[in-house]
């Protein structure tokens, strides 16, 4: 059987603001999360009422990827689990990585587009909006596409053992890559 890698993402219902401050993202609540399997070549979109399955998912590959997923993404879905998923579930979080290779944050986009030349299509913020309007559906469409670009990203990184990013004076620096998790596994 091929090795599951899946790759993760999700949107909130509300801001941290909203939730009582960043120390509260359980508050937050989930409104739609997105996995992208390798193992099946297939993307699925989970709702709130179906967190528990997304979760069950997520125990279940072999690996998840994600951008900002330790920080982010696991401790909402933890406002609905007793799990620690942090310690539970193998992670490969590619904001945490660049963030220790250089010494600062950079987003999801700022990667892509100096990499990749692709840019996100949306903001978390404007998920929230289209939640309050009731607007699910662009929200499910938004959430695949920055899975997807997290997945392009990270094949990208493992195969050209690179990624680029724009520095404050737009000038294109690169990142030297060495994901040894695809190895290991």
């Amino acid at each position: 059987m091929p090795r599951d890698i899946v790759y993760f993402d999700l949107e909130t219902q509300r801001t941290a603001n909203d939730a009582g401050g960043w120390a509260r993202k359980g508050d937050m609540r989930m409104s739609v999360g997105v996995v992208f399997s390798t193992a099946t070549g297939r993307y699925e979109v989970f709702g709130e009422a179906q967190v528990n399955q997304l979760v069950e998912r997520l125990r279940r590959a072999d690996l998840v990827v994600g951008f900002n997923i330790l920080n982010f993404d696991y401790q909402v879905l933890m406002g609905y689990t007793i799990l620690d998923l942090v310690a539970e579930l193998r992670t490969a979080d590619l904001m945490a990585d660049m963030e220790q290779r250089l010494g600062h944050r950079l987003g999801l986009d700022t990667i892509a587009h100096a990499t990749l030349g692709i840019q996100k299509t949306a903001a978390g913020l404007d998920a929230i909006r289209w939640w309050r309007e009731g607007r699910i559906m662009e929200i499910a469409e938004y959430c695949c596409f920055d899975v997807k670009v997290t997945r392009l990203v990270h094949e990208h990184g493992c195969r050209h053992k690179e990624l680029f990013f724009h520095d404050r004076f737009a000038q294109k620096q690169r990142v030297e890559i060495d994901w040894a998790h695809l190895e290991e596994l």
